[in-house]
């Protein structure tokens, strides 16, 4: 038998070359002790983008991470989702499957009966993920709001937490957090709106507000 001594410089080369076809490879779990309820609410900017930043702390230590969007449907055109289309963390992005128009669909009862019937199906189905444990961490992105604009039920929400895994960490993003909705959270974040350029008639930005 030959034996073969890998130089360290050529053991550094495959390293790097097994990183650059799958980068999942060197992944790690860092599994969480205890799952705990997070809230981005307030008419600040950032909620989104502060959960999407928390995502990716918590896919870059091999946790599996599903974010849902509610109000912003697939054929929005939104950034993060584009981004994340071309990476390779575990992160996956999902939205609800009922067109919406923030300046009009409040106004068209049809369009309020459909979207709450595919929240309530909607939060049934992430209270399922979340109590098997499909994903470390469970985002519901704009969920706050449609609780406040009467889109969601606050039962519905309150059984998803209840039912979840002990270890799946729950964030919910969006204007109008309520008390009650307050006291079932670990932490509770309020983005304030100081100054805007929306306030100077700027229109928002691809790559920066979406």
């Amino acid at each position: 038998m030959v034996g073969v001594c890998l130089a360290p410089q050529f053991i550094g080369e495959l390293t790097y070359f097994l990183f650059l076809i799958h980068p999942l490879f060197f992944y790690y779990t860092v599994m969480l002790k205890k799952g705990l309820i997070q809230i981005y609410t307030g008419d600040g900017k950032g909620k989104t983008t502060a959960a999407f930043g928390l995502a990716l702390r918590a896919a870059g230590q091999g946790n599996k991470v599903l974010i849902y969007q509610f109000l912003k449907p697939a054929s929005l055109d939104i950034g993060e989702r584009f981004a994340l289309k071309l990476g390779t963390v575990r992160i996956r992005v999902e939205a609800l499957d009922v067109e919406w128009d923030m300046a009009k669909s409040f106004d068209d009862k049809k369009q309020v009966a459909k979207a709450k019937t595919a929240i309530s199906e909607a939060l049934e189905r992430l209270a399922q993920t979340a109590e098997k444990r499909f994903y470390d961490v469970l985002i519901l992105d704009e969920i706050v709001f449609c609780l406040s604009k009467g889109l969601a039920s606050l039962e519905k929400i309150k059984d998803l937490i209840e039912r979840r895994d002990p270890c799946v960490e729950i964030v919910l993003t969006g204007r109008g957090a309520t008390d009650e909705l307050i006291a079932m959270a670990d932490l509770v974040t309020e983005m304030k709106n100081i100054k805007h350029p929306f306030d100077k008639g700027i229109e928002a930005r691809q790559g920066i507000e979406f």
